[in-house]
């Protein structure tokens, strides 16, 4: 393989491992369970399994939480 070569496939690569680490951070990704729920991967060490009428029903109180995170920030932690 000549330098040129070597050169190109190591940019090639550099971009790819780029495009792999943008994937890491996004990290938020959904899939059907075994059982047929649905698991949502990226949040923590264990996907959150609900069923499509659990995840329903938390979509529909998405404000109240919201709401709730507000008003007790204080009290509440962040994982960094």
């Amino acid at each position: 393989m000549n330098e040129e070569a070597m050169k190109a496939e190591l940019e090639r690569l550099r971009a790819e491992n780029a495009q792999l680490k943008t994937k890491e951070k996004a990290g938020i990704s959904l899939k059907v369970s075994d059982k047929g729920a649905v698991s949502l991967y990226g949040m923590g060490r264990f996907p959150v399994t609900l069923y499509k009428e659990q995840w329903l029903r938390v979509l529909a109180n998405a404000p109240q939480i919201e709401a709730f995170i507000h008003e007790n920030d204080a009290k509440l932690k962040t994982k960094e």
